[in-house]
């Protein structure tokens, strides 16, 4: 039984100075959004290589903020630490070998409700900021859901009426209920898969956590499948023979000992 590795203090640190400089130029950018992104990329079936995943999270913000070549250089080193982490909490094997154990170890910031209600009540939060607190691990699904969102033409080819169609719907969902704000449609969407329980916000977590791990399975286990033959029907006996020739095919093309 593998122990899940976890990121080193002195590269949590670089991480948190790394993203630091990211929000000068965009501030919805934040780590724990990050690492929600990375857990998706490593899921979806397409390998994606950094010149590809840099622009398709950052646009343009990773050159604006890392120009230098060192700089660049570092910053990349710090971003692939985490990758590797994250990747190898979601190692396959392992996950194949223990599917009731929960790897995944998200990188989510503390928002509790009582201390938003406390700093209301003291005026440091205006309602309005209030009203935009966010749930633990919600930044952290949003940075999954937005990722998933960019590959959405990697998600498209199951046929949406399938059972694995289906499969992919409840492993988003259980990531989706990290988001909803309106507490109405969470109990709701908790009633119709946990019926007659009522869920923490850990419990919510967790549960979203063990759905990636099952997303990364689920699509290994597609990858080598073989893939469907497709044969295209040929020309009937009393069909014209397609090599033009005007006679039916079963005098011609189609006949015994001919040749292709």
């Amino acid at each position: 039984m593998s122990t899940p590795p976890q990121s080193t203090e002195a590269d949590l640190e670089a991480l948190d100075a790394l993203f630091e400089r990211l929000s000068g130029f965009d501030d919805t950018l934040s780590l724990e959004w990050f690492d929600g992104c990375l857990a998706a990329l490593i899921c979806v079936p397409r390998v994606l290589a950094p010149s590809q995943w840099l622009p398709l999270l950052f646009d343009d913000t990773w050159e604006r903020t890392f120009a230098d070549p060192d700089d660049v250089e570092q910053a990349l080193g710090t971003l692939l630490r985490r990758w590797d982490v994250v990747a190898a909490q979601l190692d396959p094997e392992a996950l194949f070998g223990e599917p009731e154990r929960l790897r995944l170890q998200p990188l989510m910031d503390e928002f509790d409700p009582a201390l938003r209600d406390r700093l209301l009540a003291e005026g440091e939060l205006t309602p309005e900021q209030a009203a935009d607190w966010p749930g633990t691990g919600e930044i952290w699904a949003i940075g999954f859901l937005e990722t998933i969102d960019r590959v959405a033409g990697d998600w498209t080819v199951i046929d949406d009426g399938s059972d694995d169609a289906q499969i992919l719907r409840e492993c988003l969902q259980c990531v989706q209920a990290l988001v909803e704000r309106d507490a109405a449609k969470l109990r709701a969407d908790l009633a119709a898969r946990h019926p007659g329980r009522a869920l923490s916000r850990d419990e919510l977590i967790d549960e979203a956590c063990f759905a990636v791990q099952d997303l990364r399975c689920f699509w290994l286990e597609q990858s080598l499948r073989p893939a469907p033959r497709h044969v295209e029907k040929g020309p009937g006996r009393n069909d014209p023979c397609p090599c033009g020739s005007g006679r039916k095919f079963k005098k011609c093309h189609g006949a015994p000992g001919a040749q292709p």
